[in-house]
């Protein structure tokens, strides 16, 4: 299994980042446009345990369909899963971590399987790369959509 970890730090009120990454929406708002993003179908709008949600996105080459749901759930803590789409697994946590009345650290660890065995390994390689880019992007659109 492969584990990426990302971490920045936002000059916004842990509650502000909170309620922004609570709102399903957000997806839409940070992941880079040639990803073609769309939320497909949720059980709720804003992030609870149990929920589920299908987007569609284009992963690595084509358009492909994810369905996800929230396997925990607590203040400033949650990790979604992946029960169907292009990966054996997909674990994503996404932390917030309040430094200060006016800062907040955001972490995701991401740990995922992709299927074809020795090919999929050596892909992993490459698709972590586009994960670091990926996150570079929702690092900077998170910043410009709550500092407005």
């Amino acid at each position: 299994m492969i584990k990426f970890i990302n971490k920045f730090i936002i000059n916004e009120d842990i509650e502000k980042v909170w309620e922004f990454y609570t709102d399903i929406r957000h997806l839409e708002i940070i992941t880079p446009k040639k990803l073609n993003l769309k939320i497909v179908n949720t059980t709720n709008q804003k992030i609870i345990l149990g929920q589920e949600t299908i987007i569609s996105a284009k992963i690595i080459i084509r358009q492909t369909t994810l369905h996800s749901k929230i396997t925990f759930f607590q203040q400033y803590e949650y990790i979604d899963e992946m029960l169907e789409g292009p990966f054996i697994k997909w674990k994503h946590t996404h932390k917030f971590i309040s430094i200060n009345s006016n800062k907040t650290e955001i972490i995701d660890i991401v740990e995922f399987i992709l299927p074809y065995g020795l090919f999929g390994k050596i892909v992993s390689i490459f698709f972590t790369k586009i994960l670091r880019q990926l996150f570079e992007h929702r690092k900077d659109e998170t910043i410009k959509y709550l500092s407005r």
